[in-house]
């Protein structure tokens, strides 16, 4: 299995947690984002839409860290609760990928993108729109030990990648009773959590290469 993207992007290394969560392992192959490796024809060859990351196993290519999350979860999961069969559970599961993808990851990317590439000022109201997306995973959680019920799935590992990524750039988490209590007790547990952190570190440190953050 092949990784094709940047060890501390939050999308990859939700994948990544993933593959540990159903001990499987996966070489990485960074991508030079920053110098345009992305848009090269080689890298358009596999993946048309020239985005991080693609997932590979054994030819098989998938371009989307939801769609390669679940597909490492029904083949290769050893646990239904990961991925639940049942229709119901697993829409849940799915809309909140669908929210850590297309809403609180989305909403940091869109947040320090701009100031990234055109060295823009801070938004505030972007920052705003952080503070809300965060606001709803609190309510999502409020009575649930885990995003999407009672047992971890990886919805819980694509938003810890993204929480976590809040929790490096120092937005406070506190004000989010539930989401506090959710971080604190997977965080140091989940599944590939190490290869997380690790990946948080490299997030911090190419914000502050940047000078975006201190």
């Amino acid at each position: 299995m092949e990784l094709y993207g940047k060890s501390g992007a939050a999308s990859c290394r939700a994948i990544l947690m993933v593959a540990k969560a159903v001990k499987k392992e996966v070489k990485i192959r960074d991508v030079d984002v920053m110098s345009g490796e992305h848009v090269s024809e080689n890298f358009s060859q596999l993946n048309p839409e020239k985005t991080i990351p693609v997932f590979i196993d054994d030819g098989f290519v998938i371009s989307d860290s939801r769609a390669a999350m679940m597909y490492l979860a029904d083949q290769y999961g050893h646990h239904d609760f990961l991925y639940p069969k049942d229709p119901k559970q697993r829409a849940l599961v799915n809309q909140r990928l669908l929210f850590y993808m297309g809403t609180l990851y989305q909403r940091l990317t869109d947040y320090y993108g701009p100031q990234i590439k055109d060295k823009s000022s801070a938004d505030s109201e972007k920052w705003k729109l952080m503070e809300e997306s965060m606001g709803c995973l609190d309510i999502y959680l409020k009575g649930n030990g885990f995003a999407a019920g009672e047992k971890m799935t990886i919805a819980d590992l694509g938003l810890l990648s993204t929480v976590s990524n809040y929790d490096a750039i120092q937005f406070d988490l506190s004000k989010y009773i539930n989401v506090s209590r959710w971080y604190a007790n997977i965080k140091d547990t989940a599944p590939g959590a190490e290869l997380n952190k690790i990946g948080c570190q490299l997030f911090t440190e190419f914000l502050r290469a940047y000078s975006i953050i201190q």
